[in-house]
This record gives C-alpha cells, structure tokens and sequence, in this order.
C-alpha cells in the first residue's frame, strides 16, 4: 500500500510538472505573439516624450537596453527554457513594472491574503452546503428540497462580479450601509473587511456542494443496503447517521478539489473588486501593463493550486474509502 502510494505520488507530481512546463509554455507563446508589448505601453503613457515616437534613436535605446535586460532578444524558446528553469528554484526575476523588486517577493508578500480569502470561502461552503443537500436528499420533493435546489441552480450560474456588486449595494450602500465596499488594512484585515469577499467567494461552492450532496444521498437512500438496515429494524436515525450519511459524504471530498479550482479563479474578480492586494489583482495589474513575467507567475501560481487541490482530493479519498486504490 505504502510503494503503491508512493509510486503514485511521484507519477503525479511528475504529471504536475509537465503540466506547468506546457502551461509556461503556452503562456509565453501566446504573450509574445499578442500585438503590443510592455515598451508600447510605456510609449503610450510617455505620449509628450520623445519615447512616443517609436522611431526616435531615444526610444530605439531604451528598448534595446529593455531588452537585454529581460532577455527578450534571445529566441523565445531559450525564454521559456531560461524562465523554468529559474521557477525550480522559486527564482521569478523582476517586474516589468517594479525593476528593484523581485517577483518571488511580491507573491510571498501576496499569496498568503489570497489563500485566506480562498479558504474562508471554501470552508463556509462545506459547513453550510454540506447540511443544504443532506437536508434536501432526506426530504426528496418536498419544498424543502424545491428551495435547495433552486438556490444551488441560481448559486452556480451567477458570475462572481455580479454577485459582488449586488451584495456592495445591499450591505455597502443602498439598502444597508453596515459593511464596507473593500479595503485591506495590513498587516490583518479586519472582520468586517472579510464579510463580503469571502461570502460572494463562497456562494458558488455552496450551491455546487449542496446540489451534489443532495444527489449523493438521494441515491444512497435508495441503495438495497438501506433497505436490508430498515427490515432488520434499525432504527431510522441510525440507518441515516450509520450507513446514509457515510456512503453518501465521502464522494462530496471529490467534488471539494473543484470548487477550490472555482475559488483560485474567481479571486482575480473578488481581489479587483473588493480592493485585496492578493495574486488575483497583482494577475490583473500585471495583464493591463503587459508586464510578461509577472502574468506567467500568476499563471504558474494559480494552476499549481488547482492541481494541488486535486491531488490533495485524491489523497482524501482514498483515506475516506479504503476501497478506493491509488494506483501507480
């Protein structure tokens, strides 16, 4: 069991680091293809300069010592290859934007409030999606069950960005002015600070969780075992908290790991919108200046939560149902 795990956990992180090779990759790619660079954007901002006119000697040395500097006048593959190989060692270089501070600096300084808010919300989405749908599977077709539903449909189809400006003009403003619209006070933010982020955060894994909760144990209820547990006489809260509940909540661990995944993405919204100086807002900052390095990280930085997410999900498992094998 042991070599099989271990086994399986190389295979995986193996996996992993290709994944991020071809995601570098592809990020690269696609960046320095897309029309307008960093320098163009400067040219734009310095419109009363000589450095507006791209043919001007002025902007033609700038951007040959720009270059140099980042190492954009070599062939991009020795880029991607010159930029991995650094990543290995946590080694990021510097900005675009900020050439005295070093990008490993800025996520340090950053992830941890993006892991918070993520977190925070994910945690809310378990403790209150998870007794949602067993709620609504115990008490299948019953109004109970017709609101649950109808929430979880309505919780996963609204944006994130839409939810955040309807719960700022409910709780910030137009009706209740008892929270603040954003803000992050450092080194801590205060609790009211944390209210709205983390509750639009959590909204959408709150309905995914419930609604395959409440489908878990709808069909677990009407598994043959139950029946067996009933005609022996069991009692029936015991066949629910013995035999229902157990079979039906260990597959919701499967469907945390992409909820985590929805979390990870929607922060770059909930960072920008509630003022979060975290990954997401640096992602989004970074993307407006063209500033190349600092959008690979973000990219890097995000996609390896979601598959530490997954792999962590898959690790669960297997502990929850000894069933369940990790194959190499």
């Amino acid at each position: 069991m042991r070599v099989n795990f271990i086994f399986f956990l190389i295979k995986r992180l193996a996996m992993m680091a290709i994944s991020l090779v071809v995601i570098i990759a592809i990020s690269y790619t696609l960046l320095a293809k897309a029309p307008g660079n960093f320098m163009d954007v400067q040219r734009a901002v310095a419109a009363m300069t000589t450095l507006a006119n791209s043919n001007s000697e002025t902007f033609k040395i700038q951007k040959a010592l720009f270059d140099e500097r980042y190492g954009l006048d070599k062939p991009l593959y020795m880029q991607i290859w010159t930029y991995t190989k650094n990543a290995v060692t946590f080694d990021f270089g510097p900005s675009f934007q900020s050439p005295s501070i070093l990008i490993q600096d800025m996520v340090r300084e950053r992830l941890p409030r993006t892991l918070l808010i993520v977190f925070l919300g994910i945690g809310l989405a378990l403790i209150v999606g998870i007794p949602l749908g067993v709620i609504a599977g115990f008490r299948r077709n019953t109004w109970v069950d017709y609101i649950v539903t109808g929430f979880s449909m309505v919780g996963q189809v609204v944006p994130v960005y839409v939810l955040a400006i309807v719960l700022i003009l409910i709780f910030a403003g137009q009706v209740w002015n008892v929270l603040p619209n954003g803000g992050w006070a450092t080194p801590v933010p205060t609790f009211k600070q944390l209210i709205l982020p983390v509750l639009t955060l959590a909204l959408g894994p709150i309905a995914g969780i419930a609604r395959f909760t409440r489908n878990q144990v709808a069909e677990t209820m009407s598994q043959e075992f139950i029946r067996t547990a009933r005609s022996k006489g069991i009692s029936e809260r015991l066949v629910i908290m013995r035999h229902a509940l157990r079979n039906s909540l260990i597959p919701v661990v499967t469907t945390t790991a992409p909820q985590i995944a929805y979390a990870l993405v929607g922060s770059v919204w909930i960072e920008n919108i509630f003022r979060i100086p975290g990954i997401g807002q640096l992602f989004a900052t970074a993307l407006g200046a063209r500033d190349y390095p600092l959008v690979i990280t973000s990219t890097v930085i995000l996609a390896l939560g979601v598959m530490l997410a997954n792999l962590l999900a898959d690790i669960l498992y297997s502990i929850l149902d000894p069933r369940i094998k990790l194959e190499a």
